[in-house]
Order: C-alpha cells, then sequence, then structure tokens
C-alpha cells in the first residue's frame, strides 16, 4: 500500500498554476493567507520568503519552499525589503494571458512559479493542511526535483500543443517529488504533521494496514500486531508522530472515506457502513453523527441540495459553468 498515494487520491489533492513573477531590484510581495497551500519553485536567481515570526529564508534557484494553507507570507529580493499586497486582479490577467507579472525593476534577475494545492474540503485527514512550518528542500538535495522544475519553466516559456496537459501533470508530480525529498532529509526530525509522521517507521507501518483494509475491524491491539509491537509501543508512535491515538486516527480515516461516497455516489449506507468498517449501520451513523453533526443521509442529501444548482450548469455548459463536476476542488490552469 502506497500509502501517501492513497491519501492523495481520496482527499483529492490536486495543483494548480498560481501565477509566474519575473523581478528585479528591490522587490518583494505579501500574500493574504490562501486556502490551499503553496508551493513557491524558484527557477532563476533568488528570493527571500517571509512568515511572521520566523526568520526569512533564502530559497535559491532550483529550490522549492511548501507553505501551509492559511498561512499569511511574503516573497521578496531580500530579507529587509517592504513588501507591498498582491494585486490578484493584475495577477490573474498575467495567467490568462500566458506571461510572467513582472515585480520591481530590469533587468529581471529573479524567476518564481507560484503554485497552489487544494485538498477534498470534506476530507478532514490533513495531509498539506497541519504543516508545523515551512518545508524547504534544495536543488542540490534532489536531482529529480530540479529536473522537473526545468521542465515546467520550459513549457512555460514555449507553450505549444498540449502545453495545459503537461503543466496540469507537471504541477502535480512536483509536489510528490517535492514530498519525497522533503521526507529523504533529516529523519531524525519530527514536524508534528501527517507527512512528518511518514518518517516513523512504526506508524506508517500501521497506516499502510489501515489504508489498505478500511473494512477491516481494527482496534489498537489487532492494529499493534500486525505491525508486530506492543499495544503501549504503537500508542506512544501515533501520539508523539500524529498527536492522537490509532482509534482515533482510524475513525477520522473511515469517516473520511464515508463522506466522500455518500457524496459521490448512490450506495445504500448499510453498504458504505460495511465497506469503511462498521459492524452496522447503527454504529456507523452515532459515529458519522459525533465527526460531522449530522446522520449520514441528512449529510448526504445537504450535499447535494448545495451541489444541484452547480450540477446543472456543469452540463448545460456556457457563461458561469464549473470547470469541474461539484464536489472537487476546482483548479488547473486555463
Amino acid at each position: 500500500m502506497d500509502v501517501l498515494a492513497e491519501v492523495l487520491r481520496v482527499s483529492g489533492a490536486r495543483g494548480a498554476l498560481g501565477v509566474r513573477l519575473e523581478a528585479g531590484g528591490a522587490w518583494g510581495l505579501w500574500l493574504d493567507s490562501y486556502p490551499g497551500a503553496a508551493l513557491h519553485v524558484v527557477s532563476r536567481g533568488t528570493m527571500w520568503l517571509h512568515v511572521t515570526g520566523e526568520k526569512p529564508l533564502q530559497v535559491g534557484a532550483g529550490d522549492a519552499v511548501l507553505v501551509s494553507p492559511g498561512t499569511a507570507h511574503g516573497i521578496a529580493g531580500g530579507a529587509s525589503v517592504t513588501m507591498g499586497s498582491c494585486d490578484r486582479a493584475a495577477a490573474a490577467r498575467a495567467l490568462g494571458d500566458g506571461r510572467a507579472l513582472r515585480l520591481g525593476s530590469a533587468p529581471v534577475q529573479t524567476e518564481v512559479i507560484v503554485l497552489h494545492y487544494e485538498q477534498d474540503p470534506e476530507v478532514s485527514t490533513p495531509v498539506l493542511t497541519s504543516l508545523a512550518r515551512p518545508m524547504h528542500v534544495t536543488a542540490g538535495q534532489n536531482t529529480q526535483l530540479r529536473r522537473t522544475v526545468e521542465l515546467l519553466a520550459a513549457e512555460l516559456a514555449q507553450p505549444q500543443i498540449g502545453t495545459t496537459a503537461a503543466i496540469n501533470s507537471i504541477v502535480d508530480l512536483l509536489l510528490v517529488q517535492f514530498v519525497r525529498a522533503w521526507l529523504a532529509r533529516h529523519p531524525e526530525e519530527r514536524s508534528g504533521s501527517w507527512l512528518g509522521a511518514m518518517r516513523d517507521p512504526i506508524v506508517r507501518d500501521a497506516l499502510a494496514c489501515v489504508h489498505a483494509q478500511p473494512e477491516r475491524p481494527w482496534t489498537t491491539e489487532t492494529l499493534a500486531a500486525a505491525t508486530s509491537v506492543s499495544r503501549a509501543t504503537l500508542s506512544r508512535h501515533f501520539r508523539s508522530a500524529l498527536g492522537q491515538t490509532p482509534g482515533a486516527y482510524m475513525t477520522r480515516w473511515r469517516i473520511d472515506l464515508a463522506s466522500v461516497r455518500l457524496r459521490d455516489t448512490d450506495e445504500p449506507v448499510e453498504s458504505i457502513s460495511g465497506a469503511v468498517g462498521y459492524a452496522s449501520p447503527h454504529a456507523f451513523s452515532r459515529a458519522f453523527r459525533r465527526a460531522r453533526g449530522m446522520a449520514p443521509g441528512e449529510y448526504r442529501s445537504r450535499l447535494r441540495m448545495i451541489a444541484g444548482p452547480m450540477e446543472a450548469a456543469y452540463q448545460r455548459g456556457g457563461e458561469g459553468a464549473p470547470l469541474e463536476p461539484p464536489g472537487r476542488p476546482l483548479n488547473r490552469t486555463a
């Protein structure tokens, strides 16, 4: 079981091109909090990442830095540059025209590609939402990541047939390669995030069991036996890596799976309850109500009532229609 791939799949974590920046001289841009994670990739020159309460971080050519969702931060050409606010309208126009947003003065010394990553709002497992601090990977630490950055920059510099599809695929690939590179660094560190938990082999093996067979009636005891450790050891590692018990994690993941199936399928509640590991629909309904504040049937009806107008617009097409069916984050480059 590839736990990361499974969680990214279920959580609908997908990326979109935010904006390309070309900057020179003294420049700085303060970015308001954004609901998704932001990945800043420096394809040329040097930029500095500013996060309130932390020292400015220098990010060089070929480097990438991931900032957790909702984190207000700034990017600049120096460690002590006064930053202006982001002109979102100008950024949107630049993206729509396929050109870079210019900052500062000529000549251009730094080029930055800003990417955004969101996950399905119905999935609460915090893949990207609980990063304790920005994650930085340098060009020298991962050759594959550097080459992929170069590929993305080349596609953006010389658009041609299929460029949109290529960029969308590269953006998703960059997230996986970034996570791989980050996990390979300093394995003794602990981030307190879901991604950081992948560094703990005991937790990683336990998560692989849960994600491979969510329908199995796992308990802390049976999960500990499957990973060849004691119950106390498994519980201790879970609390250290994820801040919760194995049972709490299993419940959260099962409810996430059920939420997606309730929204996206017409399966009976009885069928879904067994598929996500509950012995009876009553036990499932009780757990679901605790987690989501309503019964499964009510949850399904409410989501479909909200999605109804969007679905109709999607089927009709034309002005105002979403780019994708409702239920998943809208994203991607135009």
